[in-house]
């Protein structure tokens, strides 16, 4: 279970959010079982929401708030590796959380917009990154983006868990998630501000759960 105190801190920070609290609990408990099992986590995004994905992504990928330490067999494995590298890295490395930003792959995503669809961008690469049990964090103010909507049938149609994070009335979009946090606001730039500390609780809650103990 993800540790209730960074839910009530955000709550106490942001009380505009306490509607949205068991959907937050949900999110982080969902994504943490997912990395549990093996998988992997695919962000997408649009404009601010693209600067999200990576920023959520940067939080996965080492750590955010804890320290993350390799394990003994693979910095021996290092060590062995090169004489001269291997102790540094084995010291300096750190544990992972699986997470691809979507909005990063920016080769891929001009190739599908110029070859397919500019608004398969996104589920392009859910068809060919997603397996069964990932997990998709779907970032839309609206809800009603396409391209973030078609990320979202394919992430369904190929067995992942949808993460839907959007603002008052969730759009379009909700039909397709399986977590909805749509935070209280309705103009973009005040949805975006709320979006921060929900995604960074979720990121607290998340590595507490795996690294931890």
């Amino acid at each position: 279970m993800v540790n209730n105190l960074f839910i009530e801190e955000l709550i106490e920070r942001y009380p505009r959010l306490a509607q949205v609290e068991c959907d937050i609990r949900k999110a982080a408990e969902c994504l943490a079982a997912s990395y549990r099992n093996g998988g992997i986590l695919l962000v997408c995004g649009n404009g601010g929401s693209s600067s999200d994905a990576d920023h959520i992504t940067g939080e996965m990928m080492k750590g955010f708030e804890k320290e993350r330490p390799l394990d003994g067999d693979l910095k021996e494995r290092l060590a062995t590796c090169s004489a001269d590298r291997g102790k540094y890295l084995s010291e300096k490395l750190q544990k992972g959380l699986p997470t691809i930003s979507l909005s990063s792959q920016t080769s891929l995503i001009t190739a599908t917009a110029n070859d397919i669809d500019p608004d398969l961008i996104y589920a392009q690469q859910v068809a060919g990154y997603g397996s069964e049990g990932d997990v998709l964090i779907a970032l839309s103010t609206s809800g009603n983006s396409r391209n973030i909507i078609d990320a979202a049938i394919t992430a369904k149609a190929v067995g992942m868990t949808v993460i839907g994070i959007s603002g008052e009335t969730g759009g379009r979009l909700t039909a397709f998630c399986d977590i909805l946090i749509n935070v209280p606001g309705r103009r973009t730039s005040h949805v975006q501000e709320l979006h921060l500390p929900v995604y960074h609780a979720i990121c607290r809650m998340v590595e507490e759960d795996i690294f931890g103990n």
